[in-house]
């Protein structure tokens, strides 16, 4: 199923029918729910309306390409891929069992994902290999890493930064989910970021910046992506809240992981439906 969003709406309806996918795999083990909220709307934006869907699912040589850095949010991802039938949804119902791969972070033995990420600053510096090889066999795709903004405290990350700025890498999108938590504190508290748009820039990247929940906003930064003509890298702060969309995970660091019980995911299933009669 291919799908491309042209309004909010719809896009929104989208979104949701992902989160009740996530919802199911926070029990028997759980996920990373409120991470995988937290950058819902980017993951969904990218395979409805950014990527060429179809080359990810017949996995031809050409096709874009994306790392989640950030991969104990992979849930979120498998809830995007499974809600397009990149791999049959069916398979969200083995997430943690032994007879398949679907597990607490990508395995790219699952359809759409290229890379087994997981461990902190190392999804930038796979991607910028990507980018480069692109160049090389010029090929006209695009390269994608989503990151944590916690992640940006690994050393790692500056130095991909440096690397793909001096090798004019301008087919390599790096989008930071700037939700302002790290684990189970704030960034600010640990060790600041800010100002953020300013550091990113001085590495020699193009730096956008938007509301990573509205579609509008996140519509417009890649529309002005696609028309950029630099030789630049380029990075979006995509400023976002863990757990959107749930009044009680929104910003609470209990729901950075959950392991619920069958009756606590039945109830969230129905906040969810009920956000999506709401806006019917």
């Amino acid at each position: 199923m291919i799908k491309k969003f042209d309004n909010d709406a719809e896009f929104q309806e989208f979104v949701l029918h992902c989160k009740k996918n996530v919802a199911k795999m926070a029990t028997n083990g759980g996920c990373f729910i409120g991470s995988a909220f937290s950058c819902m709307d980017i993951l969904a934006y990218l395979y409805c309306n950014f990527f060429d869907t179809k080359k990810i699912k017949n996995n031809e040589k050409d096709r874009d390409l994306f790392v989640l850095s950030k991969g104990h949010a992979v849930a979120g991802l498998y809830g995007v891929l499974a809600e397009l039938d990149i791999f049959p949804k069916k398979r969200l119902d083995n997430y943690l069992s032994v007879d398949d791969d679907l597990y607490w972070h990508p395995n790219a033995s699952i359809p759409g994902i290229e890379f087994h990420s997981g461990s902190m600053g190392h999804g930038l510096s796979i991607g910028i290999g990507m980018a480069f090889a692109s160049k090389i066999r010029n090929s006209n795709n695009h390269v994608v890493v989503l990151l944590g903004d916690g992640e940006l405290n690994e050393g790692s990350i500056w130095e991909s930064m440096l690397i793909a700025s001096a090798y004019k890498l301008d087919n390599l999108i790096a989008i930071v989910d700037r939700n302002f938590h790290q684990a189970n504190v704030k960034t600010e508290e640990l060790i600041q970021l800010e100002p953020l748009d300013h550091k990113l820039s001085s590495f020699g990247w193009k730096t956008f910046s938007c509301n990573g929940h509205n579609f509008n906003e996140i519509n417009e930064v890649f529309s002005e992506i696609k028309d950029d003509n630099s030789n630049k890298p380029k990075v979006i702060i995509a400023n976002t809240l863990r757990g959107k969309g749930i009044s009680y995970m929104e910003g609470n660091p209990q729901y950075w992981f959950a392991n619920l019980e069958k009756e606590k995911v039945n109830q969230l299933i129905q906040e969810l439906n009920s956000l999506q009669y709401n806006k019917k």
